[in-house]
Order: structure tokens, then sequence, then C-alpha cells
């Protein structure tokens, strides 16, 4: 096991021989689609709920295989490119095909009603189940394929090759512990590595594993040690992390655009008032955010505080333009109205924007700590930052989204509470769902004997491992089991 590419394809535990066909990396993107946490994902919000806007809306599967197909395209494209061959040998690697298994399965583990789940199952985790690790969708992700997903009789991931479960790590760090030191101690600290706002001692915002996977991280990123920075992505996870701002940045304003949310006017007088009087030259202090032009202005400062290695006014402004000649006076000058023009349009908007965006990416063989070895160029990152403003500022801010994902905020909540009622209730012992049972069991061997509250801990992440796996039609169907509302006996049970 002393050859790097050896450790990189199998890491500690082998593929099994009868799996070794052209790739073994094509061998893990089967068993990823395979699994029924991919299968799942058809019934998870992207953005907008699934079932409140018909067939119209990617899903998180949906958004997967967008995300595999761009990772798949800059691969290849940097593969065959001469320039960047020495480096990305130098880094570790750049394979197609592990990029592609990589983010057809960054997204499993993200649970119901998407982003809003996601926050909601970590303030329950912390602070009423106190899990310190709390939740983070790319760390229940690693934690699917390396332990919570059932092949065989044991209970062993999906046995994925090193290389897939490193480039998996968009996060390459626990939420406190790991590596040493810390990477949200860095000034500036890696993307994503800086505590909440809210919560200085709370560790990283983001992570990509939780404590118990430590061992299997190391091990993943074994071949990669003295390639990259213990806390910095391999090549291979920053080619997955780019795709999955591009499909975000384009693709998830198709939907909006489809189902009439996203209007024209609103964006238009907002970048146009903007360019007429670019408000650089004012103090912080007199912006006024309902003035149009406001909060892109607020967008430019944010990113010379955060993102000072790369702002560039000339470039911001660039972007906006570009994007207000192609968003604003091309995609929205017209209401989607379903039509095959209208598709058409659709089509050549995302083909064009997607086209651009991936012949600009580069490789970088001394990138910036909020950056990694593959990025977007210059301009085309300004770009996205732009794509990206429009898409949290007239759709995620709006009153009538807060006024749903309060709902669902509620029902998760409620959901957590039921769940662990039930299963500390000691008459219901024996009629614990299965599959719940089975995941206490997991939590009680992840923790050492001795751990104080072991069992409430393993109950804790047994109900939250739970809850996540659902879709969101099953975690509406299973509160309303549980609330008594329902009259369907025995076709709830599905979910159990």
């Amino acid at each position: 096991m002393d050859d790097p590419r050896a450790r990189r394809l199998f890491g500690e535990s082998l593929v099994a021989p009868g799996d070794l066909a052209a790739s073994p990396f094509r061998v893990d993107r089967d068993r990823i689609v395979s699994s029924p946490f991919f299968a799942r994902l058809a019934g998870v919000t992207q953005v907008i709920s699934p079932g409140g806007a018909g067939l119209l809306v990617h899903n998180r599967l949906t958004h997967s295989l967008k995300v595999a197909q761009v990772a798949r395209a800059v691969a290849e494209r940097l593969a065959a490119d001469p320039r960047y061959a020495d480096l990305l040998e130098k880094l570790g690697g750049c394979e197609p095909d592990v990029v592609e298994a990589a983010a057809l399965a960054h997204d499993l583990g993200h649970p119901p009603f998407g982003h809003l789940g996601e926050r909601v199952l970590d303030q329950l985790a912390r602070q009423r189940l106190r899990l310190r690790d709390g939740f983070e969708g790319n760390a229940q992700s690693y934690r699917i394929v390396t332990s919570t997903e059932i092949r065989g009789q044991a209970t062993i991931g999906l046995n994925l090759t090193a290389a897939v479960r490193a480039a998996i790590l968009k996060y390459p760090w626990t939420r406190r512990t790991h590596p040493e030191p810390h990477p949200r101690f860095m000034d500036p600290a890696p993307r994503g590595a800086a505590p909440p706002p809210d919560d200085p001692e709370g560790g990283s915002l983001k992570f990509g594993a939780y404590s118990t996977e430590i061992s299997d991280v190391v091990q993943a990123r074994l071949p990669f040690a003295g390639r990259v920075a213990d806390w910095q992505q391999t090549p291979e996870a920053s080619v997955m992390d780019t795709a999955d701002d591009i499909a975000y940045a384009i693709h998830d304003l198709e939907d909006v655009h489809r189902v009439g949310v996203l209007q024209q006017g609103a964006v238009a007088a907002e970048l146009m008032a903007w360019q007429r009087a670019p408000r650089w030259a004012l103090d912080e202090e007199a912006q006024d955010e309902r003035r149009p032009g406001s909060a892109i202005e607020s967008l430019r400062r944010q990113l010379h505080r955060k993102d000072g290695w790369m702002a560039d006014d000339d470039a911001f402004a660039a972007a906006v333009e570009h994007v207000r000649a192609e968003l604003v006076d091309g995609l929205l000058a017209a209401p989607f109205d379903g039509s095959l023009e209208a598709e058409a349009q659709v089509a050549a908007f995302s083909a064009s924007w997607t086209r651009r965006l991936v012949e600009s990416i580069e490789v970088v063989a001394q990138p910036a700590v909020r950056s990694g070895h593959v990025a977007l160029a210059p301009a085309q990152w300004h770009e996205v930052q732009v794509l990206k403003f429009v898409q949290n500022r007239f759709v995620l801010a709006r009153p009538d989204l807060a006024l749903h994902q309060r709902g669902q905020a509620r029902l998760l909540a409620s959901l957590v509470e039921a769940l662990l009622a039930w299963l500390t209730d000691p008459d219901e012992a024996e009629r614990l769902p299965r599959r719940i049972r089975d995941l206490v069991e997991l939590g009680e061997a992840e923790l050492p004997e001795g751990t104080p509250d072991r069992i409430g801990r393993a109950r804790g992440r047994a109900v939250i491992d739970f809850v996540a796996a659902l879709t969101d039609g099953q975690a509406v169907g299973l509160m309303e089991a549980l609330s008594g509302r329902t009259r369907q006996l025995w076709t709830d049970a599905f979910v159990l």
C-alpha cells in the first residue's frame, strides 16, 4: 500500500475485485446513483419546493445531475490542457470520473426543505439535543457514504475509493477539532471555516465531516499529503465546488423565471440605478437599502471585505453590465409562457452562460486562502457573484417565501420532538421503527464507553439522521401521522 495511486484508489478498505471494471471510479459513480439516498433527492427542495411548482423546477436530484455534468466538462477540459498537466499531477490529479462521482454525491445529506432544513436541524442538534457537531449537509453527505448507508450486512457506507471520498470534501475539516490547528483560527479563514456571526465559540459555520468520521477523512486524504494543505480542497473537490456554484448561479435562475417569481422590473431597477450612480464614493452609513442600487452596492463592499484578493471595481461594474444585458434585457424580457420559444430562450441562456463559465476556469498553483486550486477567472467570478445576488435579493428574501419556510421550520422542529418522545417512551421500545433502532445502535457504537450521556447523544444523532433522510413529502406525511391528523394508516409506514 506504499503506492500513492493504490492509496488513491482504495484507501484502507479495498474495493471488491469483481467491481474493478474499466475504472473503479465509475464503480463509485454507479454505487452512488444506485443508493436510495440518491433517489430520495428527487423529493428534496433545491430552492422552490417541488410540490409547490410541479415539474418545472429543479430538485436536489436534477441539481446534482447538472452539477455532475458541469463538473465532468470542467475536468475533461482541464485534463486535456497541456498548460496544467504538470501542476495537476503535482497536486494529486484531476480525473473526470472522480469529479463526476463526487458531484453526484455532494448533496446526499441535504435534509427536507433544502438549506432551511439544514439550519433548523443544526439548531435543534446543538441546542436541543446537545450534539456538539450539530448538523451540516456536507458532513451528512460524508456520513452517508462512509457509515449510515447499508450495503449487504455491514454498515460500511458505499465503500468508495479514497479519491472520490476526498473529492466530496468541499470543506475538509470538522466543526471544531480537525485538522490541528483548526482553519477557523486562520486570518483570513478559508471560505466557510469562520464561526457563525452569532456564535463565536460554535466552531466552523461550514464543515465537511463530523468528528465521528475523522479517521476516514484522514485516510481518504492521505494520498494528497504534502500536495495540498490539510485545510485545502483537492483539485477534484475544487472542480466539484466550482461546478456547484455555476449550477446554482444559472440553473436556479431558470426555475424562478419559469414560475414567474423573478420579475424584470425589480432586477432592472436595482442594476440600472447602480450603473447610473455608482455608490462607492458614499459612506457606508449613508446607504439606504430600500433605494434601488443600494443593495448591490452593499454586495460590492462585502466582496472587498471578504474577498479582497479577487474583488475589483472595474470587473464588478463589467459583471453588472453583462448580467443586465443577458438576464434583464434577455431572459427576463418576456414572461415565461411555456411556449417552445420560451423554452428555447431558457435553454439558450443556460447553455451560453455555462459555456462561458466553464471555459474561463483556471488551475492556480498558489490560490488565495478563500479560493481553491481550480477557480473561475476574475471576470467570470464577479459575474457569478452578481447572478447569485439576483437570486438572494429577489427570490430568497421574499416575504411569501419566508412565510412558507417558517411553517416548514416548525414542522421539522415538531417532527424531531415527536420522534424523540417516541424513542424515549419505555412502553414503545418494541414498536419503534427498525431504522431508528439501527441508527441508535450505530450512534452508540461510534461513542466510546464512558462518554457522558452516551445513550442520549446516540438517540439524538439517530433522530437527526432519520429526519435528514426524509423527502419533503415524507416529512410532512410522517408529522401528519404522528399528530393523528391522517387516516391513511398503512400507507404512512413507508417512511419507517
